[in-house]
């Protein structure tokens, strides 16, 4: 196997051996800064805010836009199981979660009801909750 030295890392064509920038941060980041960010981003999405005791988040807000609210925070969902791809948590963690954001953006795309299904059913932090699952039996079978 040919390797090339860059800013004196060794850099193969091993899927987990990635190029590290003069700062020596890598281009991937552990699976705990990764879970960290999709805590904030389920939070942001389905419990930032409160009225009369009801947590809600920016899903609820931004589906009152027709079509294109529910596509937006629809792809904003995509990203924990971009996480479980990307750390191989496994194909029914994957499933699972594929399944709640499909259950949000569909009930999205009736006007006001989604809306409230958005607000009740809150697909992002259930996929959060899988998420932090696979990655404790993860870390198990790693130790």
């Amino acid at each position: 196997m040919e390797t090339i030295t860059v800013n004196a890392r060794r850099v193969g064509d091993d899927r987990e051996d990635r190029y590290q920038g003069p700062s020596g941060v890598g281009a991937t980041s552990s699976l705990e800064s990764d879970l960290a960010r999709v805590r904030k981003l389920a939070t942001l999405l389905d419990a930032q805010f409160s009225f009369a005791g009801i947590p809600f988040g920016l899903d609820a807000i931004v589906g009152l836009i027709p079509v294109a609210g529910d596509l937006i925070t629809g792809v904003a969902a995509l990203y924990p199981l971009y996480i479980a791809r990307k750390h191989k948590l496994g194909r029914v963690v994957e499933m699972r979660m594929a399944m709640n954001v499909l259950v949000d953006v569909a009930a999205g795309a009736v006007p006001l009801v989604g809306d409230v299904v958005d607000v009740a059913f809150k697909a992002n932090l259930k996929n959060l909750e899988i998420l932090e699952r696979a990655a404790e039996k993860h870390r198990v079978r790693q130790a």
